[in-house]
């Protein structure tokens, strides 16, 4: 248990040496350093979480995704214990206030990011389900839009083959009614357009020949209906129409469990609201729930030091830097005086040097002076 403190106090920042010596202080490093050590397990947990989805179907994914969440989880860590650790608590409340304003804003920001790949997670069959539908109405468009700009590629050719297929119709309905006359006028059935004589006469046999040649028409017409129609199947075929089918449940499943962190985080915001666009506010709190509780317990050390009432722990290392910078001004007075002794040392004595040069300089130069001339 010893042991296990020991690396709380150490997770907080705390000076383990002092913080051991006053037992009331200890507790509450404890539950700092436990709180800023399960934020860095959480984010490892969230940045591994996210890297494996970056690299989702490679052979080496996990390890990618564990090296990369131990780097993250690190990271965070450390920078937890220094927002905490670099609040000064000898200082005033306010200034204390404004000390931790920018480490919360961070502290914040930190929570947001952990908190979206643990959202993702939690949220994964809702995900799952947002992204199939999101795939099947992308597929429907794009079929529908491949279909569109090949009609506007061929339009000539279905202006005509629906001109065709309108004759054709038309011919069919005026052979039908030809053919039921043609009946009529050999049994004998009398019509405004029938003679009404029993048996196959001039007019039944005019008839007929009217028929047999609309026959022959329509055939013909058929037959360019059916050279057009194979004419455009194979430009879809070129086109890639045909290929272009609507996804399968098996195949959605599989595109839904391959997708991409970017397509993952998409869907998670979709959840908010329902397919026909309005607000899903139950699902909207929930994924905002989530967020704010990351955030609140990304602050709360912060949150817990700046709340905790200064103690001798506190004191007795605000007086250690106080000493510590007492110390330090004196050494640096210590040492500029003695930098000045020592120039005022150099000055003197080549002050002297140049005297004595200058004095046997002139003492020479007397000594060879011819004092006769003068």
């Amino acid at each position: 248990m010893n042991k296990l403190n020991r690396f709380f106090w150490f997770c907080s920042g705390a000076h383990i040496p002092t913080l051991e010596k006053y037992s009331s202080e200890q507790n509450k490093y404890t539950g700092i350093g436990a709180t800023i050590f399960f934020t860095g397990l959480f984010a490892a947990l969230s940045g591994g979480y996210a890297m494996y989805f970056v690299f989702k179907g490679d052979d080496l994914a996990i390890i990618f995704a564990i090296i990369f969440g131990l780097l993250w989880g690190a990271a965070i860590f450390n920078m937890d214990r220094y927002i905490v650790s670099s609040i000064n608590k000898s200082a005033s409340t306010n200034k204390q206030i404004l000390q931790a304003t920018p480490r919360i804003l961070l502290a914040i920001m930190i929570g947001i990011v952990i908190s979206r790949p643990i959202e993702l997670k939690i949220f994964d069959k809702e995900i799952k389900e947002r992204l199939k539908v999101s795939y099947l109405n992308g597929q429907r468009s794009k079929i529908d839009t491949l279909n569109k700009a090949f009609e506007n590629k061929y339009q000539v050719e279905f202006g005509r083959l629906n001109q065709q297929k309108a004759t054709r119709d038309s011919l069919e309905k005026g052979i039908k009614a030809d053919r039921q006359k043609l009946n009529f006028e050999i049994f004998g059935n009398k019509t405004a357009e029938t003679s009404g004589v029993l048996g196959y006469g001039p007019f039944a046999k005019r008839k007929e020949a009217e028929l047999q040649q609309r026959t022959s028409e329509l055939d013909t017409l058929k037959a360019s209906i059916n050279k057009a129609e194979s004419f455009i199947d194979k430009r879809k075929q070129f086109d890639g129409l045909f290929t272009a089918k609507i996804f399968t449940d098996k195949q959605l499943d599989s595109l839904a469990n391959i997708a991409g962190f970017a397509d993952r985080n998409w869907a998670l915001g979709q959840l908010k609201f329902n397919a026909d666009g309005t607000s899903d506010n139950n699902t909207a709190l929930a994924v905002t729930f989530i967020g704010l509780l990351f955030i609140f317990f990304e602050c709360l050390p912060v949150f817990v030091k700046l709340m905790s009432a200064r103690g001798p722990y506190d004191y007795v290392i605000a007086d250690g830097d106080e000493i510590a910078i007492y110390e330090s001004k004196k050494d640096k007075d210590f040492r500029f005086e003695v930098a000045d002794n020592i120039h005022e040392t150099k000055v003197d004595s080549e002050s002297s040097k140049r005297k004595e040069i200058i004095k046997g300089k002139a003492y020479r130069d007397l000594e060879k002076y011819d004092w006769d001339k003068d």
